[in-house]
């Protein structure tokens, strides 16, 4: 279990987006999700204000394609994580920290991540067990809050959620974000109304090229200072890739 764990947090943190999923009309997931796979974002998060969203994760969980990660989102309750998680939901998301349901996923393998707003708050969700941690409602703290609280605290991994848009995006990963959440600016609602899916496509793919940009730029300075710096960020980039859930 707790190897499943731990891969399905690398796997989370490689993909580097995760598609935070409301809509309106159940019926129209298959369609986003196809979208979004074929613009290249692979983590789907189903969230539970989706109407019949227990069996809408079941049928998408078992259909898609393994490459795939579904879960769930807007998890409020230990009761609902355990129907998404029995429903094959690989990972479970809350807008909230509530320390019984970080304790219910844990119990049953499944990768958890609470919503934190503050560094009190992030740092008693991660002591808990949280495998991430959702930084929510991310619009009015900036991406410099996340670089500003990895430097005293560096093993956290943090996601970005709400605020998160194409022509920022690349600026939450440079400050440190592990991955970001992108909900409305990846799957518009009124492409969906307009059963426009390729909108939602082209969007996926601008966010996972700026994603990818930026871990480059990180990963490989244009122009770096010296030998002294490259060392260091190259050891920060392997100390993140190794890390395991505790």
């Amino acid at each position: 279990m707790i190897a499943d764990r731990a891969a399905v947090v690398r796997d989370l943190e490689s993909a580097g987006v995760i598609a935070v999923i409301r809509l309106e009309q159940g019926a129209e997931l298959r369609a986003v999700a196809d979208a979004l796979l074929e613009g290249g974002v692979r983590v789907l998060e189903v969230t539970m204000t989706v109407p019949g969203a227990v069996s809408l994760i079941e049928t998408l969980a078992a259909a898609l394609p393994s490459s795939a990660i579904v879960g769930a989102g807007t998890v409020l309750d230990a009761a609902t994580a355990r129907q998404v998680i029995d429903a094959g939901a690989r990972f479970v998301v809350s807008p909230v920290y509530r320390p019984l349901l970080v304790g219910v996923c844990r119990e049953r393998g499944v990768v958890t991540m609470p919503g934190c707003f503050t560094p009190t708050e992030i740092l008693d969700a991660w002591e808990a067990g949280a495998d991430l941690v959702k930084v929510f409602p991310a619009t009015s703290l900036g991406p410099g809050f996340i670089k500003d609280l990895r430097g005293p605290l560096p093993q956290l991994r943090l996601i970005p959620t709400g605020g998160v848009t194409r022509e920022n995006a690349g600026d939450w990963i440079r400050a440190g974000a592990a991955a970001i959440g992108v909900g409305s600016a990846l799957v518009d609602r009124g492409a969906v109304a307009a059963r426009r899916f390729d909108r939602i496509r082209d969007a996926a793919r601008g966010f996972v090229e700026a994603v990818q940009a930026a871990r480059e730029g990180v990963a490989r300075p244009a122009r770096p200072e010296g030998g002294q710096l490259g060392t260091a960020l190259a050891g920060r980039s392997l100390l993140h890739s190794e890390a395991e859930p505790r």
